[in-house]
């Protein structure tokens, strides 16, 4: 730290009780009282260097010259800056620092300490020590914190505002291109540099800073000095995302709740032996309202993880309504970069219908509906193959990114009794049908609320179970599907029957296949004949063995699949005899084994008609809901 040494004679001041006294060998001829404490001192060291004990000197000395009383208690910085403008007057040493600079230069301006009262006096000296010391960011920061303890003084002095431009010009600064000390020199430079053979000791390189180097050193600052810093650096150009950060920083530190139930990494929150703002609840709501208008507003530059950390705090605090809405609607344009667990917000509303503030949550997913409404392209809502989900999560689209998000959110909060299930409904309608490509979210979500709610009527299951279309289930959860009791058996069908149109065109697939394999079969004959025609052929011809070789591995992996599903659909007719009507209407027919014997069939009336030879005769499939109809 910084620091200048002002005077020469030795000390002459000391302490008895409250009261300052001058060991001069003098008497004293005045006595001066700032706050509870008191300063016998002599008139002429101090009429020589301020105006204003001058003044009062003067009115005093007229009425009464035996006891000259004066009260200087509402002089900038108090009884310890008045002792240092009493020994500077008088010569004493004394010494100047980033602490008591501040408070020292204002005092020197209320007691008019210019140079009309002696060459550099005190206001002169002070000035000269302010612009050494905005060079430097430690002492900077050092005396930005000072200046509230003096703060209307300091305003006037100019004092506040040209230590937060120095430090919004280093805070913006490349530290690449400028080399003055940030965290003093101890923090920047190593204590041991380089020798040579000649003894000549270099200087040490500086340390490589991060982004965040000051993230830290501002956030001890009172939120007024803060806002007023942090509006500066943003009017030099300072990134949002660097702005963000600091704001992070200082809400962490100064908001406890932020770190309640939370899975921060404990780097980011200050060290348990540092100071932990401990303000009351009305402060921290006045506090986390000021800070949620001094985010940036730019989409993406907060962490949605923060905002939604923000936003527990807010309805803990009970923030004003317009809080909460900004917050909801800065979530909602960035909802596909959130986490589940973020979203499970607990109610703490006083009705506490249910155990998770499912309101929230609908406002947050139609305020990002709104603004996914004119980004997003229409897309089909079709079937997707099971391969194409594999392209892993740069190739999912926002939106499908948070029918993910929703259908995890109903799965946890599907356990809530109290949930009712309109709202459920309401909350899992919000997505549209593209959004998903697989419907396994939202069935595991409705087997969930079917578990814990198994008073729900038929009707309300089979309401409930509209959400999801059986066509875009999965393998594994048509499997699962198919023996699930909770289910209405309608939806039971339906799961079975587009199974078994999967498993035709999976079949007729691979018929296909299999005709042209013989085709393929000249392929062998080709390659020695492009073997004498070039390389450019020969590699054409390779192609064509690589693209056969995939094909026959497909034709495999196919049969099997055939054969897997063949063995569980005969183990659900095994497991449920009380389906075969079913399985008949919908032109479910397996070949008897060879070692069984065949049934013979009964005779059929001329006026009983021939069973359908198509499936599809005595149903039709309603598309738009995934339903099962019967044309009869």
């Amino acid at each position: 730290m910084a620091c200048m040494k002002l005077g020469s004679k030795s000390e002459v001041f000391h302490l008895d009780g409250n009261t300052w006294v001058s060991s001069t060998g003098l008497p004293s001829d005045v006595t001066i009282e700032v706050g509870d404490v008191s300063f016998h001192l002599h008139k002429f060291p101090l009429l020589s260097r301020t105006g204003v004990l001058e003044s009062l000197i003067g009115e005093a000395s007229g009425k009464d010259e035996q006891n000259c009383t004066l009260q200087l208690h509402d002089i900038p910085g108090g009884p310890n800056a008045f002792l240092l403008v009493a020994k500077f007057c008088y010569g004493v040493k004394i010494e100047l620092t980033a602490a008591n600079v501040v408070s020292l230069r204002c005092a020197a301006e209320y007691l008019q300490m210019n140079e009309n009262y002696g060459e550099e006096n005190l206001i002169v000296q002070t000035e000269k020590f302010l612009n050494e010391i905005f060079g430097n960011w430690t002492d900077s920061i050092k005396a930005l914190e000072t200046c509230e303890e003096v703060l209307p003084r300091a305003e006037e002095v100019h004092i506040v505002s040209r230590c937060i431009t120095s430090l919004a010009m280093k805070a913006c600064a490349d530290l690449s291109l400028f080399s003055w000390p940030v965290s003093g020199d101890d923090d920047v430079k190593s204590p041991v540099g380089t020798i040579f053979w000649n003894g000549i000791r270099t200087a040490s390189k500086s340390c490589t800073l991060s982004e965040d180097w000051w993230y830290e050193d501002v956030s001890y600052l009172r939120f007024p000095l803060y806002k007023r810093l942090i509006t500066a650096v943003r009017s030099r150009g300072m990134k949002p995302e660097k702005i963000a950060g600091s704001i992070m920083h200082y809400t962490r530190r100064h908001l406890p709740l932020m770190g309640r139930h939370s899975n921060f990494d404990s780097s980011e929150f200050p060290a348990s032996g540092s100071s932990i703002s401990s303000l009351s609840d009305n402060d921290q709501r006045n506090l986390l309202e000021e800070i949620v208008e001094l985010l940036p507003e730019q989409k993406g530059v907060t962490p949605t993880t923060f905002l939604l950390r923000l936003l527990r705090t807010s309805m803990i605090l009970q923030a004003s309504p317009m809080c909460k809405e900004k917050l909801e609607k800065c979530i909602g344009s960035q909802l596909d970069e959130a986490v589940l667990e973020d979203l499970l917000i607990p109610n703490v509303s006083h009705s506490m219908e249910t155990l998770y503030d499912i309101e929230c949550i609908q406002r947050i997913l139609d305020h990002f509906m709104v603004v996914d409404r004119d980004a997003s392209d229409p897309i089909s809502s079709c079937v997707p193959d099971e391969g194409q989900l594999m392209g892993g999560p740069h190739s999912l689209t926002p939106m499908t990114m948070v029918a993910n998000l929703v259908d995890g959110y109903l799965a946890e909060v599907a356990t809530d009794v109290n949930l009712k299930l309109p709202k459920f409904e309401e909350l899992a309608a919000v997505i549209p049908d593209y959004a998903r490509p697989l419907d396994d979210g939202i069935y595991r979500a409705i087997d969930i609320y079917l578990k814990a709610h198994p008073w729900l009527t038929d009707s309300e299951r089979e309401q409930i179970c509209r959400l999801m279309n059986c066509q875009k289930l999965s393998m594994d959860a048509c499997t699962h599907a198919a023996q699930n009791e909770r289910l209405p058996l309608r939806v039971i069908v339906q799961v079975l029957f587009f199974e078994q149109l999967r498993l035709r065109t999976s079949i007729s697939g691979w018929f296909f296949v299999s005709d042209n394999l013989e085709s393929s079969q000249n392929l062998s004959t080709n390659v020695a004949l492009a073997r004498t025609n070039g390389p450019g052929q020969g590699s054409n011809v390779q192609n064509q063995i690589v693209a056969f070789d995939d094909m026959k591995e497909r034709v495999f992996e196919l049969e099997k699949e055939c054969l897997s599903m063949k063995e569980e659909l005969q183990k659900l007719l095994r497991n449920k005899r009380g389906w075969n009507i079913f399985f008949k209407k919908l032109g479910f027919r397996f070949r008897p084994k060879a070692s069984e014997p065949k049934v013979a069939k009964p005779p059929h009336d001329a006026g009983d008609s021939a069973p359908p030879k198509d499936p599809l005769e005595n149903g039709r499939t309603n598309n738009n809901n995934g339903e099962l109809r019967d044309s009869r």
